[in-house]
């Protein structure tokens, strides 16, 4: 997608802090994190939200969650971070790609809206 912000950080155009990448997602730390772990898992693959993970894409979120358990373990967050994705403009998302914001580093409160 042309105008995808995300999309646009995977091919390079728009700077990031890369923390890991490989052929399936990329993943940077947030530029306003929320915690002092706080970085996104982003899909290469453009899928506009969690509303459009189906048959065809399903295994590529199962993947996500992976690479997510990889680098919280090397970050040293231990068993403790959350991860969050929004699905619409009503529950704040505000990039149309589907990503995972992961937060650890600090207690996280209940709830979270």
């Amino acid at each position: 997608m042309d105008d995808c912000l995300f999309c646009k950080i995977i091919a390079g155009e728009i700077p990031s802090k890369k923390v890991y990448e490989d052929d399936r997602v990329y993943a940077f730390y947030d530029i306003d994190p929320q915690a002092p772990i706080h970085f996104l898992v982003i899909p290469k693959q453009h899928i506009t939200g969690a509303n459009k993970i189906d048959a065809t894409n399903g295994d590529l979120v199962g993947h996500a969650f992976q690479v997510i358990a990889q680098i919280t373990k090397e970050l040293g967050c231990g068993d403790d971070y959350r991860v969050v994705t929004n699905c619409g403009p009503k529950a704040g998302q505000s990039v149309n790609h589907l990503h995972f914001h992961v937060l650890a580093g600090r207690e996280l409160g209940w709830p979270p809206g």
